[in-house]
């Protein structure tokens, strides 16, 4: 699990490397975990549909502490690079769902695809801006690709990272499209696991569930 978060963060910490293939796959995949066990815990046992917004709240907040303090006031890193993704708009989705369907079945299925679905448009109108093309030394480049190139970092690698070498494009023209039905079916997947590990600590405690 700790691999599993040192990669979101990978991907999620620097905005040149919020990419349109591995970063729509990965962190919705990611994220879905503790809301998942949060809503078993919330549900069953306080009847709360809150749990998704809840975690996701906690982490955003947690984030922006960290970028705020440790990055943009001692070390000067802009707010344009290190700006964290937002997962609200899938989380209340998720809410949503299971308080309309009340049973963690539906909550799964079509939560867990809303969840990863709405990543990449929740994000685009931070993103947008940094999508636009433009000239530098005759190469042409993204208005975010220029920001890190500005601001070159210890841990980045002495090559320039050229995103997008796959070939989901084979299969859905845009491949921000085929990462996030691809995350969607990982979240179904990891929405199971995690209520069920909810499920199995609470119920290690001794605790019913309201009926």
């Amino acid at each position: 699990l700790v691999v599993l978060w040192k990669a979101l963060l990978l991907w999620d910490f620097w905005m040149d490397w919020k990419d349109r293939e591995f970063w729509p796959t990965f962190t919705p995949v990611l994220l879905i975990t503790f809301p998942a066990a949060v809503h078993y815990i919330l549900w069953t046992y306080f009847r709360l549909p809150i749990g998704a917004t809840l975690c996701c709240v906690g982490l955003l907040l947690g984030e922006w502490i960290v970028r705020v303090h440790g990055f943009h006031i001692w070390a000067w890193f802009p707010y344009t690079l290190i700006w964290p993704a937002t997962m609200l708009p899938g989380a209340i989705a998720l809410d949503l769902v299971l308080l309309l369907g009340g049973n963690f079945i539906m909550s799964g299925i079509f939560g867990g695809m809303l969840f990863a679905l709405l990543f990449y448009p929740g994000n685009w109108p931070m993103l947008a801006a940094y999508r636009l093309p433009l000239e530098h030394i005759g190469s042409l480049l993204t208005v975010g690709d220029m920001i890190g190139y500005v601001y070159p970092r210890s841990s980045m690698p002495e090559y320039l990272r050229i995103i997008e070498r796959g070939t989901l494009r084979t299969f859905g023209g845009h491949s921000a499209v085929v990462s996030a039905f691809f995350s969607g079916f990982m979240c179904i997947l990891m929405y199971f696991v995690w209520w069920y590990f909810g499920k199995l600590y609470y119920s290690a405690s001794g605790t019913s569930g309201l009926t």
